[in-house]
């Protein structure tokens, strides 16, 4: 096995394993930077609702209070505001969602579905709890999820959620009066969620790992090739000509001239010692003859 295999063999060896640590490490911090990503964008999502929620609620509603007297408006909840703004986003980017969903609703839109209600049953059994996070398959691929509880803790949201006797007429005409009653005061009614894809996310986390990788692997090769270049340049060719100068000087050939010896590197103090025994080798003939 030659000199310029076996260090082959070693650089590959070590790139192999250098590439293997930096694709894995490279991969997590990758992935890790994406889901910060989504969860930054969940909770700005979040932030946005309620917002919107309280500007609704210490904005409009008051503006809306003698009109409030005569008829229900529904733009006048701060969950009903919340929800047709993000509705209006989702015209554009349908994979975004907002959700108040309710266990049982006034509005039949607001009815939580069977994992929005696994949820609120999370919040009802910890009371404590501000908020829960999590991912799911959506039919556009996976999605983080971002939910808060909702907590009746204005005793105002009572009047129309109590009993019918004492919710509005309007809104009773409006939804009727088969859901959306029999709240109390503290209790946890549903949960805020947000959905946003990941998918996003981690296809330029997946983008960003492959350039990552393809420069490691065209770095090695570049690398590769000057080692491989100044191996065979500074010491397999000289190691070589000093082997045929040694075969020729064997056999009693001392037309061989000497070696050039330039700079203190090992090959330049080979070269210094092979000349010293070369001269001292045609001496000893010399002196034989």
């Amino acid at each position: 096995m030659g000199l310029r295999l076996k260090f082959n063999l070693v650089l590959v060896l070590v790139f192999g394993l250098g590439l293997g640590v930096s694709g894995v490490l490279s991969r997590r911090i990758l992935e890790a930077n994406a889901r910060d990503e989504v969860v930054r964008t969940a909770d700005l999502m979040m932030g946005a609702a309620l917002a919107v929620r309280s500007y609704t609620n210490r904005q409009i509603t008051p503006q809306l209070e003698l009109q409030l007297m005569r008829t229900f408006l529904p733009q006048s909840l701060p969950a009903y505001a919340a929800t047709e703004t993000f509705g209006a986003l989702r015209e554009q980017h349908p994979e975004y969602s907002y959700k108040e969903a309710v266990l049982n609703p006034t509005n039949p839109r607001n009815k939580a579905l069977e994992w929005e209600a696994d949820i609120i049953s999370q919040f009802r059994n910890d009371p404590q709890r501000t908020d829960f996070r999590g991912a799911r398959e959506t039919p556009i691929g996976k999605a983080l999820y971002l939910a808060r509880p909702i907590r009746i803790a204005d005793s105002g949201c009572l009047r129309c959620h109590s009993t019918p006797e004492v919710a509005p007429a309007s809104m009773l005409k409006l939804y009727g009066q088969a859901n959306g009653f029999g709240w109390q005061q503290g209790e946890t009614v549903g949960a805020q969620i947000v959905s946003v894809p990941m998918t996003v996310a981690l296809d330029k986390a997946d983008q960003a790992f492959r350039t990552f990788m393809a420069s490691l692997v065209v770095v090695f090769i570049v690398a590769f090739v000057v080692l491989n270049v100044a191996l065979s340049v500074l010491i397999i060719r000289p190691i070589i000509r000093m082997a045929r100068a040694a075969d020729q000087v064997s056999t009693g050939s001392f037309e061989v001239p000497e070696f050039a010896v330039k700079g203190r590197d090992e090959i330049s103090v080979l070269a210094a010692s092979f000349n010293r025994l070369r001269r001292s080798l045609e001496k000893a003939m010399h002196l034989l003859e």
